[in-house]
């Protein structure tokens, strides 16, 4: 037997459970992987709360989360390129990376830099991918400017330092607790509030912004193309479901990033220290209510983390 998340029906944080449940067996292609961390994502509380059923709809009992990195524990027939014992991280479309154990397609496995610490490793895929997606998305150019609405998020911390990596001026709308932060990875921090789209122009040298990616929801969308006049093709949102029609922006996230060539580049340019992966907090898997209570508050800079 092993542990894993799983909860019964959709609700709050109290219906998630850490049960006893028989340890996977791998399938033909998959590797077994002793989960040795797993990041946890406001889409997954978004999912148990019912929010995405029409989108991302559960079955019951549902497992959790996507992200993992692990050690290999056991291989299924017609696996090569790992054996046991090897150091790895990916991801799982299973919702199941919440457990002590996880079977994955080795497709979806790449080994893990040995530099890059546990927690960084198995919280890369969702924001990684995500920020990968988006910034790709809104195809910056060096001279662009770009705002980013949660840019000291999980997905916004990585995306200010793609996007700086494109060569783009980034404008980091964030509150003022994260003002140092931005700064120190070349961003300007913008903090939230009245006259946003005017203290933006202000902020950028060109005195426009070129292109916007959301990352919290709440009406950024509107204030990009409406009060911006960012064109609608360069705006990426992978919260405003609503405004992705109202607007016709962009919706580039996560799927559109799921590609394990680059989480494998993401894991190295972390492990070489030319990206930083911000770890707000690591939870045992048995304190996942205290982890998910945490993140519901929506005040988090980086990755929060469960170590099984």
């Amino acid at each position: 037997m092993s542990k894993a998340v799983q909860f019964d029906e959709y609700g709050g944080i109290d219906v998630l459970q850490v049960r006893d449940v028989p340890r996977p067996v791998p399938a033909p292609g998959e590797v077994l992987v002793k989960v040795r961390a797993a990041g946890i994502n406001p889409g997954e509380a978004m999912i148990r709360r019912g929010a995405l059923h029409d989108r991302f709809p559960a079955t019951f009992p549902s497992g959790q989360g996507s992200d993992l990195a692990g050690v290999v524990a056991e291989l299924g027939p017609d696996v090569t390129g790992f054996e046991v014992g090897d150091e790895v991280l990916g991801f799982t479309d299973e919702r199941a990376s919440h457990a002590e154990y996880v079977a994955v397609p080795a497709t979806q496995l790449a080994p893990k830099p040995p530099a890059l610490p546990w927690e960084v490793a198995g919280s890369l895929y969702v924001v990684g991918a995500t920020a990968y997606a988006a910034v790709r998305a809104v195809r910056l150019q060096p001279g662009d400017t770009v705002a980013i609405a949660g840019a000291a998020g999980g997905v916004g911390t990585i995306a200010v330092q793609l996007a700086k990596r494109a060569g783009a001026t980034v404008l980091g709308i964030a509150g003022s607790a994260n003002d140092d932060w931005l700064t120190a990875h070349g961003a300007i921090p913008v903090n939230y509030g009245d006259d946003l789209a005017g203290r933006l122009r202000a902020a950028s040298p060109s005195g426009r912004v070129d292109a916007f990616l959301d990352f919290f929801g709440g009406g950024y969308v509107k204030l990009a193309v409406d009060e911006l006049g960012v064109a609608p093709e360069r705006v990426d949102t992978i919260i405003d479901f609503p405004a992705i029609e109202e607007f016709g922006v962009q919706s580039a996230g996560n799927a559109e990033g799921a590609d394990i060539a680059v989480i494998a580049e993401l894991a190295n340019l972390a492990a070489d220290g030319e990206l930083d992966v911000p770890i707000a907090g690591v939870f045992a898997l048995d304190d996942v209510r205290a982890a998910y209570t945490e993140l519901e508050k929506r005040h988090t800079r980086g990755k929060l983390v469960l170590q099984p």
